[in-house]
């Protein structure tokens, strides 16, 4: 009878710890799915790819897609610009370099993502920031650019076929939930280049005024250089937990491309 009992004894107390370690374990799992699907992702996923266009996925909500530019001086430049989803509804910085690769992006949004670009946001007036915007007015996407970024590219002989919005130094923008930042913090790569934010991912677009790790000046025909430095110091103050930052050619990055275009420009 003691030895029944005993038994009876030690196979509850196993089936209490069994419990306990299957629910410890439930509750890790969660914890760490949790922590997974809040992290920004660690390497970028290409999600699609054509000779004219790449889109990569950085976080839940950041892709960035890049295009092409045949230049004189570089060759043919790959060129950057960021793709905000939330909600079904997209704001893109910066048009892919022309009209098709623009279609394109147009067309992956709509069709693969299920969204709706509401927005363009040009960071300045150069051709690979706008060289796909007929292809965005064609499709009635609204495109919003400073006032300096408009007067630029008047004076260089860009026509619109549809009102642009404007702004002075800033600009927000309600997506979905959520919201997306535009502002001005002094001259650089251009003397209208804006750089764009959203917090949710701390993804900042840095456009042409931020540079990848190890590359060169650049172009400089329409570039400050005496207050470059310190125009991204500026950005670096605003955003120092960035943990997406995108340059306007290259690899994209952390806070350490802040620091390497102020060092490249000092």
């Amino acid at each position: 009878m003691k030895i029944l009992l005993a038994f009876s004894l030690l196979l509850g107390l196993t089936f209490i710890s069994c419990k306990k370690s299957s629910s410890n374990h439930n509750q890790t799992n969660q914890e760490t799915k949790k922590e997974i699907t809040n992290k920004p992702l660690t390497d970028s996923l290409i999600v699609y790819q054509t000779e004219n266009l790449i889109v990569n996925r950085l976080s839940n909500h950041i892709y960035e897609h890049i295009s092409y530019l045949n230049t004189d001086d570089f060759g043919k430049a790959t060129c950057n610009g960021m793709l905000v989803i939330n909600e079904n509804k997209g704001i893109v910085f910066d048009t892919p370099t022309d009209d098709k690769s623009s279609l394109e992006l147009i067309n992956f949004v709509t069709n693969v993502l299920k969204s709706e670009i509401i927005g363009l946001i040009p960071t300045h007036f150069h051709k690979d920031c706008v060289g796909g915007i007929t292809e965005f007015e064609n499709h009635n996407i609204q495109t919003y650019a400073s006032k300096q970024t408009i007067e630029l590219l008047k004076t260089n002989g860009q026509e619109f076929s549809e009102p642009i919005k404007d702004f002075d130094n800033s600009l927000t923008l309600d997506i979905g939930n959520k919201k997306v930042y535009a502002e001005y913090f002094g001259e650089g790569h251009t003397k209208d280049n804006v750089v764009g934010y959203f917090p949710e991912d701390k993804a900042v677009f840095g456009g042409c005024l931020i540079k990848e790790i190890d590359a060169s000046k650049g172009y400089l025909g329409d570039a400050n250089i005496k207050e470059w430095s310190e125009t991204v110091e500026r950005v670096k103050l605003k955003y120092p937990n960035a943990k997406i930052v995108i340059p306007g050619h290259g690899k994209w990055g952390g806070t350490e491309l802040f620091d390497y275009t102020i060092k490249l420009f000092e």
